[in-house]
């Protein structure tokens, strides 16, 4: 491992990795097309019903008014409700319809099946690697939040 190019590799194959999950994903899903931030919104939704837009922009490191954007498409489509946060009469809570649901969970197990197809098509030593990192990618992911979140 070259220290130097480490980090830029990693990136890399991360990205391309993501990138071809989602293409494949898409590619299979059914209309309408979902782009990447509407897939995490309606994650994040679905994982935490009740979350406010101001929340829902920090967790996923966006302005506010992009959350709104696609709040608004993602309703229009009929997969999240807006409601009045009864603690707060000027902010919304986000919560995700049956059909969003739906959507997400079907989304998810294509993932899942799509991952497992690849990854069993590595050798063994490949398989192991790639569990054996799990841990360590989920704390890059937590410090890369944490550091977002104090910018």
């Amino acid at each position: 491992m070259e220290p130097e190019t480490f980090p830029d590799e990693l990136a890399d194959a991360l990205v391309g990795v993501q990138r071809l999950i989602r293409r494949r994903l898409r590619r299979d899903m059914p209309d309408p097309r979902l782009r990447g931030a509407e897939v995490e919104l309606l994650r994040l939704v679905v994982d935490r019903p009740g979350i406010g837009i101001s929340d829902a922009a920090k967790e996923l490191c966006l302005a506010g008014n992009s959350v709104s954007t696609l709040v608004n498409q993602l309703s229009r489509q009929g997969y999240l409700l807006r409601e009045t946060d009864p603690a707060d009469r000027r902010a919304a809570r986000l919560l995700p319809t049956p059909a969003a649901e739906a959507r997400l969970s079907e989304w998810r197990k294509r993932r899942a099946e799509l991952v497992r197809r690849q990854v069993s098509r590595l050798d063994e030593a490949d398989r192991e690697a790639l569990h054996a990192a799990i841990p360590a990618l989920r704390r890059l992911a937590v410090n890369l939040h944490e550091e977002a979140e104090e910018s």
